[in-house]
């Protein structure tokens, strides 16, 4: 059975699938192009294909993750090499793009500005509240580890004084390292989302760490300013009153994330213009990523790429 499964799979490769008259198969490693599937909104993206390689990914918004979503995969991320494949698109279809969403790399940014001139660039609000999100997490583990080392000491001191460890319970049954533990995905959430036990474990955390519940709601009204359906300059007006709030909340990682958002000021406001994110280009990522999961692997790279250009372009 194992011989006629490998057999099949050989035959369907060489002779029922196409793969060997595929018109892209020479140069498929390096770049696949499909103009036909460009549409007036775009998303940009790198996804790693296999053994940690990375390609840029360029998807229609209009084919919502479907057959027609894959305009062009192309191997690397220099922002030189995969403009001058990008170029291979008649000028005439790259100038009807209205909108390309990306994230705030440079090399990206500069891809869709020579590419798609004509194209308003607008900064995934997802990019943006995932460095909030990763502040407030950086902050978590570091109590964490403070709180491993306090637990390691009182253990070593029991030991040496031959005495049960004397590890303070709070009334929720978590210890301290479990408590900053536990709360990881809590804070992701915002507060209406926190079922019972998760509000009575982040009472619990923001009286033991004033500071955690400060950066906490840094984050969240970040989330907020998204999640209302605001205009662009409502935007600028509350964008202004939460950069003061981080002024005044003194913490270093989200003064950071102010400068990183006044470079990128215009694009992320963009994103008030038709609220449009990457959500597309991360769902086709992840269609990638389990097929490559289904596969165990990519053994064939090129002939990998004719099954995923079959299936989304």
């Amino acid at each position: 059975m194992a011989l006629r499964a490998k057999k099949f799979r050989r035959q369907y490769k060489k002779s029922l699938s196409g793969f060997k008259d595929w018109k892209q198969k020479s140069h498929a490693e390096d770049w696949i192009i499909y103009p036909e599937n460009c549409s007036h909104r775009l998303s940009l993206d790198e996804v790693a294909l296999s053994d940690g390689e990375l390609y840029t990914v360029l998807t229609s918004k209009t084919a919502r993750g479907r057959k027609g979503s894959l305009v062009a995969m192309i191997k690397g991320t220099k922002s030189e090499e995969v403009t001058g494949r990008l170029l291979k698109i008649s000028r005439k279809i790259r100038q009807k793009v209205k909108e390309i969403t990306l994230d705030m790399a440079g090399s990206m940014k500069l891809i869709a500005k020579q590419c798609f001139p004509n194209a308003m660039q607008v900064v995934d609000r997802f990019h943006v509240q995932k460095l909030a999100a990763e502040a407030v997490q950086e902050l978590r583990i570091q109590y964490r580890w403070e709180a491993i080392d306090l637990e390691n000491e009182i253990i070593k001191q029991s030991r040496d004084k031959k005495v049960k460890p004397d590890v303070h319970i709070f009334e929720n049954g978590d210890t301290r390292k479990q408590l900053l533990a536990r709360s990881r995905y809590l804070l992701y959430k915002s507060r209406e989302k926190w079922t019972e036990n998760q509000s009575k474990r982040v009472k619990i955390l923001f009286r033991e760490y004033p500071d955690l519940e400060k950066i906490y709601h840094l984050s969240d009204s970040l989330k907020k300013i998204y999640n209302q359906n605001i205009t662009k300059s409502v935007a600028m007006l509350k964008l202004a009153h939460w950069f003061k709030d981080v002024e005044e909340s003194g913490f270093k990682s989200f003064s950071t994330l102010k400068n990183t958002i006044i470079n990128h000021y215009n694009d992320i406001l963009n994103y008030f213009e038709a609220r449009s994110t990457n959500a597309a280009a991360e769902s086709f990522n992840a269609k990638i990523k389990n097929f490559r999961l289904q596969l165990r692997g990519v053994k064939d790279r090129t002939f990998f790429l004719f099954r995923l250009a079959k299936l989304f372009a």
